[in-house]
């Protein structure tokens, strides 16, 4: 049988909310996404129908700026907040029926919450989502994951340092990384942006990043194209860059994650996932994070 697409989703707070959404066709992912908190237990639901258009995006937003551009590019909302009870940010779904070359149907989604389960859903093809579903609540890291309906590569990545250019990012078939790259560091909002196309011969073929000047002359001398945006943007600390290749064929990039969780360095690492050693907040007291990809 063909693997239906995911037609909506929706959340649960409540043990009634949970028995309107078994009674109305939805599917249970039985992952609590406030595991760790001791807070109220927090579901995500999802239903496949026939004939209805597919969900091919799906964000999350863990402040008000970050939702108008989601509401302005069409975004369905899901009006739970996954961190209720815990404190924490107030983190909230959001999902898209989309038509560009970057919107390839999701059939499945998976929820982690130990940094052991993730290299093996990356290598299988899965896509995590940026956002930590317990961020600031305490808790474990909590990560949802999608599987689209054909394998799919990173295409293009870009960055941005404020809000103003979210909806035009969407509309384009971006998909923001849901993490701040100043976490904690102060300075602008910075987010990480790829769109994703079905065709091998579009892929990047390795992300690096430089948080020196001497660096940024090597990766340069090695034909790698650097993104505009600093990283530490207003924050202070090193200047740093993302910088990619589009040429080879040596490899693909089918996913890129941000890595804030210290348990995740060395498990990806082991796993034999491409781990960029350079700590996106080098030079300030933001929280540490590294980019891997594979």
């Amino acid at each position: 049988m063909a693997t239906h697409p995911i037609t909506k989703l929706n959340v649960s707070t409540t043990n009634d909310e949970e028995e309107i959404l078994a009674a109305n066709g939805y599917q249970l992912i039985n992952s609590d996404l406030n595991e760790g908190t001791g807070k109220n237990r927090v579901f995500l639901w999802y239903k496949k129908e026939c004939g209805l258009k597919p969900v091919t995006r799906i964000q999350v937003s863990f402040n008000d700026n970050m939702k108008s551009g989601l509401a302005d590019a069409g975004y369905e909302l899901v009006e739970r907040d996954l961190n209720r009870g815990a404190g924490g940010d107030p983190i909230f779904l959001w999902y898209f029926y989309g038509n560009t070359e970057s919107d390839i149907p999701i059939v499945n989604l998976e929820i982690s919450k130990n940094a052991k389960e993730e290299p093996a859903l990356l290598k299988d093809g899965w896509e995590r989502l940026g956002c930590d579903l317990n961020r600031k609540a305490g808790g474990n890291y909590i990560y949802l994951w999608v599987k689209r309906e054909k394998p799919s590569y990173i295409c293009e990545i870009t960055a941005t340092v404020d809000f103003s250019s979210d909806k035009q990012k969407f509309d384009l078939g971006f998909t923001r990384v849901d993490e701040d790259t100043n976490r904690d560091a102060g300075g602008n909002y910075v987010f990480f942006w790829y769109r994703r196309s079905t065709d091998k011969s579009k892929a990047l073929t390795a992300l690096n990043v430089s948080v020196s000047f001497q660096e940024s002359i090597k990766l340069q001398n090695e034909d790698f194209k650097k993104l505009s945006v600093n990283l530490n943007s207003g924050a202070g600390g090193n200047d740093v860059y993302a910088w990619y290749l589009n040429e080879g064929c040596e490899s693909q990039i089918s996913n890129m994650v941000l890595l804030i969780n210290p348990n995740a360095w060395i498990v990806y690492q082991k796993a034999g996932i491409n781990f960029i050693d350079k700590n996106l907040n080098e030079g300030n007291k933001g929280k540490k994070m590294y980019l891997a990809y594979q």
